[in-house]
């Protein structure tokens, strides 16, 4: 067996007998993957805490025939801050259960790792809401995985300077020359476009350095809850959750 070094965070975890886990983590060099972690639910093993959501660092394994063996783990970060908040975990549960969904085992998915690492630390920013932070994370992943919307120019004619609705089933923003099959037209406010062109557009460390109005957020919601609609078959249980507690 090839012992390899991966970085990576862990996505989450399933008991295996009696003291054994499967492991999936988003890695930098092979995308999703996942690995057994032998003797973790020991309490003396030196995997116990390393191979729980959360954990960022560098996973030493054996690289088997059809799976890889966790042998050794240096965490950085365990976004412990993250495990004192009930709701603020639940958001990057929510995260992680959203990047498990998107990625891919063998593809690049360093983009996604960045985002989600940010994404957390976002979290743990007593000054940036979290709901702010969730619609961030949910535009910026879509156009990751190649599903984000035009937000620059009509998806019809490409016009740049005519006014425009916000169409979620045409994928993006339709002009008024255009817009006569739309059924699902959003009259964005131009701070939420823009909001939008920056997410879209900006580097992932520089997402979360801006602030909305309560306005601009509720145009967001309304955005990235229509997309979930429209573009993903799942429900996610860690949103279901998050709304619950939050009383949505």
């Amino acid at each position: 067996m090839n012992q390899i070094v991966m970085t990576g965070m862990v996505l989450s975890t399933t008991p295996i007998g009696e003291y054994d886990r499967r492991v999936v983590i988003l890695t930098k060099e092979q995308g999703k993957i996942a690995a057994f972690a032998k003797g973790s639910r020991r309490p003396n093993s030196p995997l116990v805490g390393a191979v729980n959501p959360f954990s960022f660092g560098e996973f030493t394994m054996y690289e088997g025939r059809s799976s890889y063996t966790i042998q050794s783990a240096s965490i950085s970060n365990y976004f412990s801050e993250l495990r004192e908040d009930i709701i603020g975990a639940y958001y990057g549960f929510y995260f992680l259960e959203f990047a498990n969904y998107y990625a891919k085992e063998f593809n690049d998915e360093r983009e996604m790792l960045k985002l989600l690492y940010q994404s957390l630390r976002a979290l743990s920013n007593p000054h940036i809401p979290n709901k702010l932070v969730q619609y961030i994370f949910e535009l910026r992943a879509y156009c990751i995985n190649g599903e984000g919307p035009q937000v620059f120019q009509c998806v019809v004619c490409a016009d740049k300077t005519r006014a425009v609705v916000f169409s979620v089933k045409k994928g993006g923003l339709v002009c008024c020359e255009c817009d006569s099959d739309v059924i699902d037209g959003i009259c964005l406010d131009q701070s939420a476009l823009y909001s939008m062109q920056y997410i879209e557009s900006s580097k992932i460390e520089r997402l979360y350095t801006f602030k909305v109005t309560d306005r601009v957020l509720e145009q967001l919601a309304e955005v990235m809850e229509r997309y979930r609609d429209v573009y993903i078959e799942k429900r996610f249980k860690s949103l279901e959750i998050l709304e619950t507690l939050e009383g949505v």
